[in-house]
């Protein structure tokens, strides 16, 4: 085993933590309440080690820090390595922070018959390991491989877990993102390839291939980069191959769903940074105009078709192919400010989407239903949940003073230099997320109340006119008009913990944006330098 510092030692924890948690709550299937208080334990582990690896990376230092190596397959070239840059760092931190929250948030959540928490924790905690395997692998084979793994417990999650069409949801993703890896794996062994004719040797060491196929043709480089490019378009996702994203989201339990749509997709942008645009630079640039037309068209598609949905779900899966649309702008535009925007909007859309699907599911909970027509007035009933909402949704909707603003600041005002055209067509969005994300929340929480699981239908109007009554944390309201309101909890202790730090992310991060910025942009710089050797950009 080779290992570049001591801090080596902190990325070995961070693979391994969850991995260990993961075979342990899986032999807990006949304790759920043991399950649970195990797999938070160790998720909160894993967080406390992803910030003491954040404290240890230096931004002014070397581009992978914390590396190591360990032999696989030499004769091909393959090793077990692993490090990470300022990039793949935060976003082991984003995911390190959302499934202790997600598992604090689904404590109560009644799992279908059959099934223990025991095994569903143990997917979510085995997810989380190969995710991290993912972000911070720098051999290229062993990326391709947990790329592909990781969809294994994110099919059993959606597929055993999920709605009534869980199956025909999980059987979609598995698909799409399968078939779109193994059309990265033929790029893969193509710059092995090219690797082993001008080296003598073949390798899937990352910084090498970055030096061979960078040097190839134009013409050699393109195809590289298709291979890359549709497998992590599908994983983004980009307009036209999102079509999966929507079935899985709405079909995923909300803690599913979280890490889905908030760190599972970045993996798709994430790859654009990391291996696209040093490893092919000239068909980079050569082919950004695709990238930047569908980004666009998943702006306005994703704002638009959210704006017209039934189910909350859905709703947040086309936000998010929009926000991807934005990040995608921001890499192609090719500018310091747009790709630190850009990689800014991976992490606070992880925070923002994720505490709105949160929210939503504290909502459907309490409604038992995941549509936007079944609920009406809850603000009436649930003040503090609608207010939470209410932020959650104005930092989607990018508002200043929230952590969303100065990524799509960024990404504007850095794109606009280079894209004009696609920067003006990109602010359309701007105005439609106003529109959505206000529409949803004037629907839900304000009106009359309305929705089977609000309202006692039984009680005629006047019964009981007027009378009120409740607990604490309950609101019991009779409406003469429309019928006698249930008894609907606001917000509990335990939700008010798990949304919480979110809200502290959303606040502060929008005022103060300073320590996500400074590890972002030396590893952007360094990107951009791969693509502009001569400081063109």
């Amino acid at each position: 085993m080779t290992s570049s510092s001591s801090g080596a030692a902190l990325l070995v924890a961070l693979l391994l933590i969850p991995l260990v948690g993961a075979v342990v709550v899986a032999f807990l299937r006949d304790n759920d309440t043991l399950a649970k208080q195990v797999a938070l334990g160790f998720s909160i582990v894993e967080f406390a080690v992803a910030i003491a690896s954040w404290v240890a990376y230096d931004p002014a230092g070397a581009r992978l820090q914390q590396s190591f190596s360990v032999d696989w397959i030499p004769a091909f070239g393959v090793h077990l390595s692993f490090g990470i840059d300022g990039i793949a760092l935060v976003m082991i931190a984003v995911i390190g922070l959302l499934v202790p929250l997600v598992i604090g948030a689904g404590w109560a959540e009644k799992l279908p018959a059959e099934r223990s928490a025991g095994g569903f924790l143990s997917l979510i905690l085995l997810q989380q390991a190969i995710t991290v395997g993912v972000f911070a692998a720098t051999d290229v084979f062993v990326f391709y491989v947990l790329f592909e793994i990781m969809l294994i417990p994110m099919y059993f999650l959606i597929g055993s877990y999920g709605g009534p069409r869980r199956q025909y949801a999980a059987v979609k993703f598995f698909l799409y993102s399968f078939l779109g890896g193994l059309i990265m794996l033929a790029s893969a062994i193509g710059a092995y390839s090219m690797a082993t004719d001008k080296l003598g040797s073949g390798t899937f060491d990352w910084a090498t291939l970055v030096r061979v196929v960078s040097d190839a043709p134009l013409s050699n480089q393109i195809w590289i980069f298709l291979g890359f490019f549709l497998a992590f378009a599908v994983k983004a996702p980009l307009v036209p191959l999102h079509t999966w994203l929507p079935d899985a989201a709405a079909e995923a339990p909300i803690g599913v769903a979280v890490l889905l749509v908030g760190v599972l997709d970045k993996v798709g942008t994430f790859g654009f940074l990391r291996y696209l645009l040093p490893m092919t630079p000239d068909a980079s640039k050569t082919l950004a105009p695709l990238v930047l037309v569908m980004g666009i068209a998943g702006i306005l598609y994703g704002a638009l078709l959210a704006t017209g949905q039934r189910d909350m779900k859905r709703f947040i899966a086309y936000v998010s192919i929009a926000h991807f649309g934005f990040i995608a702008l921001g890499i192609f535009a090719f500018s310091t400010q747009s790709e630190v925007g850009a990689v800014s909007y991976m992490v606070n859309h992880s925070i923002s989407t994720g505490m709105l699907i949160l929210v939503i599911g504290m909502v459907i909970a309490r409604g038992g239903s995941t549509l936007i027509a079944d609920y009406g007035g809850m603000a009436k009933l649930t003040p503090v949940l609608a207010g939470v909402f209410l932020i959650a949704g104005l930092s989607t909707l990018s508002l200043p003073g929230t952590n969303s603003f100065i990524s799509e600041f960024l990404v504007l005002i850095g794109s606009y230099g280079n894209e004009p055209v696609y920067t003006i067509l990109a602010t359309v969005g701007m105005i439609l997320a106003a529109l959505y994300v206000l529409w949803l929340y004037q629907r839900v929480f304000h009106g009359p109340v309305r929705g089977s699981a609000l309202l006692d239908e039984e009680l005629l109007p006047g019964s009981a006119g007027g009378t009120s009554a409740g607990g604490a944390g309950t609101t019991t309201m009779v409406a003469p008009e429309v019928g006698a309101r249930k008894a609907v909890r606001d917000l509990t202790g335990r939700e008010k913990l798990v949304l919480a730090p979110l809200l502290v992310l959303v606040v502060g991060i929008g005022f103060y944006p300073a320590p996500v910025l400074d590890v972002i942009t030396p590893t952007v710089e360094a990107t951009l330098s791969s693509v502009f050797p001569d400081g063109g950009n």
